[in-house]
């Protein structure tokens, strides 16, 4: 009887899991496993998600199908500043989410070849060789010589022989790539058509627009390396403010989109922002914009909130479904020397990223308590997991974060899938 007994409990439990609904069922996945550290506070690794779930569970549910389907595709951003461009910790997200699914990593999504100028720090996934200096623009600038886009930043030259080797560096991910956009154009005065080289073949672009900015080359078989050949001429430059990496696999897109800087006016500035986020059109963006602008001591929360509404704004008018999660300032420092002091905007900044939350129907992760609130970047740096600057993390305070979100990313999916 004992026997039987058993056999029937776990003959309803298969029965259950196999007609449970599979938003309930698909445990697709596994947390980080993080070790205890006295200066995180680990009961906070949560996201607060906002009354109105309906935009972050639309997206749930959307990447659940496709999880489960292994059918269509998911777009996801981070956008910010200098903690994004370096890219450790956008780059442990996105291999936490992807190596639980390998065979559905879409395509590396949209890149910057930023190394292409001097003093311009590249993320490490990727790799660039330039056969020239090359001009730099970033949104920072208060006036910019060269239009911008999505990426917030641009390098131009006019050198003939100017071309960019970019070649793929993460050998755990397949980021093959079958078709590549160029984001760019040519000067006013003279045409320039740039070609792409692959295996030492030339390929010059099937569709192109000097006025949308946009040169696509169509590949007969998927490549992980490429030059790009501006093919100048007669003093006249050309500028690439982006590049997309995409194929026709199913599956989830990782794009992540920094400059070093960067404020919310730095993408306010980006005329064709909405234009070329057309071309990704996310479903989720993971905001971490808010840095730079409480870093003086004149910090605007409503200007820094309307701001933010702007942003959103374009993202709503590419994709109306958009969700948003806001990632707090971590605690910072400002000044140096004797004088430097912990940066009290940090906690007015956090007070603002949750006010935007409910008001668009956000969520909000907040590294500022995380981290242990005001000051708590002291115990960072000293453990080594922060900068000196005590702005900046180190590469292992950048992926410890990777991790803390990643967990708190799954376990909100959870959550807001059993509500549904």
């Amino acid at each position: 009887m004992k026997f039987r007994r058993i056999y029937y409990i776990l003959l309803l439990s298969c029965l259950g899991a196999l007609f449970a609904p599979s938003k309930l069922r698909a445990q697709h996945f596994m947390p980080v496993p993080i070790d205890s550290l006295s200066f995180v506070q680990l009961d906070k690794d949560t996201l607060y998600i906002a009354q109105d779930t309906s935009d972050l569970a639309f997206f749930y549910q959307k990447l659940d199908e496709v999880l489960t389907t292994k059918q269509g595709n998911v777009s996801i951003l981070h956008i910010g500043g200098s903690h994004v461009q370096a890219g450790t910790m956008s780059n442990r997200i996105r291999r936490n989410i992807l190596g639980n699914c390998k065979d559905l990593v879409a395509s590396r999504g949209i890149i910057f070849p930023f190394s292409a100028a001097n003093n311009c720090n590249n993320p490490s996934d990727y790799r660039i060789k330039r056969s020239v200096t090359f001009n730099l623009v970033r949104n920072v600038y208060k006036t910019h010589t060269k239009s911008l886009g999505m990426s917030g930043i641009a390098v131009y030259s006019a050198d003939s022989s100017a071309a960019i080797t970019i070649r793929m560096a993460d050998t755990a991910l397949d980021y093959n790539t079958s078709r590549i956009t160029l984001l760019g154009y040519p000067c006013d005065t003279v045409e320039v058509l740039p070609s792409l080289i692959v295996r030492g073949k030339e390929y010059f672009p099937e569709e192109y627009s000097s006025v949308m900015r946009r040169y696509v080359f169509d590949l007969p078989s998927t490549t992980d390396s490429f030059t790009v050949k501006l093919n100048c001429h007669d003093s006249a430059d050309f500028t690439i403010t982006g590049i997309l990496l995409e194929n026709d696999r199913p599956g989830i897109t990782f794009h992540s989109i920094g400059v070093n800087g960067a404020s919310t006016d730095s993408y306010l500035r980006c005329i064709n922002f909405e234009e070329d986020m057309e071309l990704i059109a996310p479903d989720l963006v993971i905001f971490g914009i808010g840095i730079n602008d409480a870093a003086g001591s004149a910090f605007d929360t409503v200007a820094f909130k309307r701001n933010y509404l702007a942003i959103i704004d374009e993202f709503r008018e590419v994709n109306p479904n958009c969700a948003f999660i806001f990632l707090t300032n971590n605690d910072s420092y400002r000044g140096s020397g004797k004088h430097a002091h912990a940066n009290p905007n940090g906690k007015l900044a956090q007070e603002v990223f949750y006010r935007l939350a409910d008001e668009v129907g956000g969520a909000v992760w907040d590294q500022f308590d995380i981290m242990g609130g005001l000051g708590s970047v002291q115990k960072w740096r000293a453990a080594g997991y922060a900068q000196n600057d005590r702005v900046h993390f180190t590469a292992n305070g950048y992926n410890l974060m990777g991790d803390l979100f990643y967990n708190a990313f799954i376990d909100a999916m959870n959550r807001v899938l059993k509500k549904q």
